[in-house]
């Protein structure tokens, strides 16, 4: 399989919405012509406003906004790209049709990609029939903040295929890490979820309440994992000492095989979270709108570090 050179791919984006357009400012910066639709008319019309608006809050050159076409069908996207990102929503039906309507209408060496967060890889390309092309990329949101794009291979996708995505990634500024089996979660929302459940666990017991569970994470392993895995951590603390641990602790971890009792209790007396003012703690508009700038602006933080430090190390 032979693809465009990185340095003049050209990109479809199926959906508008919160990932897509953000995954669409992500290769229009990095000087990659766009072409991106929506079934939603507001949302097509929509989207570049909101790109233009990132860029500038983010103190970035607007004018990357010319290199986003917006366009009215899937098969426009899709028509000229070497690559398409697939950023739909969440639905296992709407997802395989979209993958035979992208297949049907991209050039044929065109790599045909899933943003999803948990859905399997394999299951929705099955409708696909060139599936060595057909592969995950699991973007973080927001996708023009958070550098992590997990590449997800399927028993069928190639591995130039897999090299050329990451490859492309790798260009515009991505940390694109190579996932070598199609499992739920992937890795990120399997270590993510996996601290969630036993965070709703801790404060299901009583052992202490939802402000407590999130400072404690904050004020401690917390600060450290921006350049401290948990591997890493293990290793220097030793494999004996991490043994020792493990031999005490695990059993008293939650091992629930499904959803927190708690978390759907709490979901059927009306506490959603930000969207109702309550979740497992309590939040007023302007507490939820501080929240989102303390992120937002941590985020911008470290991305300006980062690249601070790579031109320090040149």
């Amino acid at each position: 399989m032979s693809t465009a050179p990185v340095s003049k791919a050209r990109i479809g984006i199926i959906g508008a919405g919160l990932m897509g357009h953000g995954i669409a400012q992500v290769f229009a910066v990095a000087g990659h012509e766009v072409a991106m639709t929506d079934p939603s008319e507001a949302s097509r019309a929509s989207a570049v406003d909101k790109v233009r608006r990132n860029l500038a809050d983010m103190g970035l050159d607007v004018n990357a906004c010319d290199r986003i076409r917006v366009v009215a069908s899937l098969a426009e996207a899709c028509r000229d790209a070497d690559f398409v990102f697939e950023a739909a929503p969440e639905k296992m039906d709407l997802k395989q049709q979209i993958f035979v309507d992208m297949e049907a209408a991209a050039p044929a060496h065109a790599i045909l990609c899933s943003n999803t967060s948990v859905m399997p890889i394999t299951q929705i390309m099955e409708r696909v029939r060139d599936k060595s092309r057909a592969l995950g990329t699991h973007w973080w949101n927001p996708p023009y903040l958070v550098p992590l794009v997990e590449v997800v291979r399927t028993p069928n996708v190639s591995d130039a295929s897999v090299a050329a995505t990451i490859a492309l990634l790798a260009s515009v500024g991505k940390t694109a890490v190579d996932v070598k089996k199609d499992v739920p979660g992937f890795v990120g929302n399997r270590l993510q979820h996996a601290l969630w459940r036993e965070a709703i666990s801790i404060v299901e017991q009583g052992i202490c309440d939802a402000a407590t569970v999130d400072m404690v994470v904050k004020a401690s392993f917390g600060r450290r994992l921006p350049v401290l895995g948990p591997l890493e951590n293990a290793d220097m603390v030793g494999a004996e000492l991490t043994l020792a641990i493990h031999e005490q602790v695990l059993p008293y971890i939650d091992s629930t095989p499904g959803p927190s009792p708690y978390l759907k209790a709490l979901i059927d007396s009306g506490k959603l979270g930000f969207k109702s003012g309550e979740g497992f703690q309590t939040w007023t508009p302007e507490q939820q709108d501080a929240l989102r700038k303390t992120v937002l602006d941590h985020l911008m933080r470290m991305n300006a570090q980062e690249k601070e430090a790579g031109r320090d190390a040149k």
